[in-house]
């Protein structure tokens, strides 16, 4: 493949945006051909078609999408240091924190009090699956994810994974359970349960917990996501398996109560980064500060 001519990019980007050839011709104030012409020499470039025919409209194709997201943040990058430079200073970008959507609201809410504390700061959160957390991340669309997956290098992407916290799993009760010692015992055989699903790492250390102590949970729910649990934590009259953080608040309040932790089990929080030449100046700061979340 040549090098890539961002000219021929612009025009596709916008063409991409707006969806009308003819209209963006006359935006850009050139002729309808001229700016075909200007496209497939970037497809010609490529190798491959960024757009398909669907009777009068065009459609972007799989491989067409991809470089649309890419010109987007380019060009809208372009777009913020036009206007910066216009108005004579240079602000921070935006600082883009993926995390990982079943993830607890109240532990990306206590990685987030250093930003919150700063003035004329601005980031993003965006929640995803962690595979688009990942792709995300290596296609430099994100500055830095939250995980409780550690990501190792391997032979094609240098993932650098960080540990900010080990949260122990435990035991929470509700109002009407709050009775029940802080240790393990026959009270709580024949309980009602609600538990993280397979997909959890957690759920491993809950069934090693009742096969070491001989119970038999009565499961009645399951979730993978964490908002969730809290919902059922509150809502279901059961006992919950899950980490303190992910129900601080109803902890706080009494609506909740830990009775225990589940020995030698954590759930582990990570920060993943790619090593790069260039990291958001707010990154290294804020990783130091919330390095060890309790």
């Amino acid at each position: 493949m040549s090098r890539l001519n961002y000219h021929h990019l612009y025009y596709f980007w916008r063409v991409a945006k707006h969806g009308n050839l003819t209209a963006t011709a006359q935006q850009l104030a050139v002729s309808q051909s001229a700016l075909s012409a200007q496209i497939n020499q970037l497809e010609h470039s490529i190798g491959q078609p960024l757009f398909a025919r669907e009777g009068r409209t065009l459609v972007l194709t799989e491989l067409g999408q991809t470089v649309l997201n890419y010109a987007e943040d380019i060009f809208q990058r372009g777009e913020e240091l036009q206007q910066l430079l216009k108005q004579g200073t240079l602000a921070l970008p935006s600082l883009r924190i993926g995390v990982l959507s079943s993830m607890s609201r109240n532990f990306i809410d206590t990685f987030i009090q250093p930003l919150m504390q700063q003035n004329d700061v601005h980031f993003q959160l965006i929640a995803r699956p962690q595979p688009e957390l990942q792709e995300l991340l290596a296609q430099h669309q994100l500055d830095v994810i939250l995980t409780n997956h550690e990501l190792p290098s391997n032979d094609e992407i240098a993932w650098q994974s960080q540990l900010l916290a080990r949260q122990p799993l435990s035991v929470i009760a509700p109002q009407a359970l709050a009775q029940l010692p802080t240790q393990v015992d026959e009270s709580y055989r024949g309980q009602r349960w609600v538990v993280p699903s397979y997909a959890s790492p957690l759920r491993a250390a809950f069934e090693s917990f009742c096969t070491q102590h001989e119970l038999a949970p009565d499961i009645v729910a399951e979730a993978d996501d964490m908002a969730m649990l809290r919902l059922l934590a509150r809502d279901s009259g059961a006992l919950a398996v899950m980490p303190a953080v992910v129900v601080r608040d109803e902890l706080v309040s009494g609506l909740l109560s830990k009775r225990f932790e589940l020995p030698n089990s954590f759930e582990n929080f990570y920060a993943v980064t790619l090593s790069r030449k260039y990291q958001h100046p707010l990154l290294s700061p804020l990783l130091q500060a919330t390095q060890h979340l309790s």
